[in-house]
């Protein structure tokens, strides 16, 4: 009887899997861009002091634009831990459908940094010194392998059929 039940829950879980796949890619994209950002806030503006969110201004501007991106990153992040919290209640939260959305909303925002941000609006350079192409490089090529990883993973768990014995976190 113990067996039987346990089945029955494995397809549940199974069933909201499918059903809150799109809502599971979604919460870790939110969740991957505050992520990210709060690395970028963390390390690149505060720590090493190598730019600001904006830099065309006065420090006290370039500040101000670092406390509204934090803000910002972590209404992202706030936002996708909701999201994860509703679908672990309903029971279905899919790891690596949520990975998935995680790398892609990282590398995507570090790309999108690297191309809009840098060069494009040129509000900020990743570091001020004479040979930046170098650091743009290596900035973009890992926002690729991220949004590359991220991109697999969704297509692993586009149409996924999956094995009843699996627990949640092995789907």
């Amino acid at each position: 009887m113990i067996t039987d039940y346990e089945n029955s829950q494995d397809r549940t879980g199974l069933k909201n899997e499918r059903t809150f796949a799109s809502r599971n890619f979604w919460s870790g994209f939110l969740f991957g861009i505050g992520f990210v950002a709060f690395i970028d806030e963390t390390f690149f503006h505060q720590l090493l002091r190598w730019h600001h969110f904006y830099d065309k201004s006065t420090t006290d501007i370039g500040l101000i634009s670092d406390g509204l991106f934090h803000a910002l990153s972590w209404f992202a992040t706030i936002a996708g831990l909701f999201l994860l919290a509703d679908l672990r209640r309903r029971n279905g939260y899919w790891l690596k459908r949520w990975l998935a959305g995680l790398f892609i909303g990282a590398g995507g925002f570090q790309l999108y940094d690297g191309i809009i941000q840098h060069k494009l609006m040129r509000i900020h350079q990743i570091r001020y010194v004479d040979n930046v192409i170098t650091y743009d490089v290596i900035w973009n090529i890992i926002a690729v392998i991220i949004l590359l990883f991220g991109i697999y993973l969704t297509i692993l768990t586009r149409n996924k059929h999956h094995n009843v014995g699996d627990t949640a976190n092995e789907r």
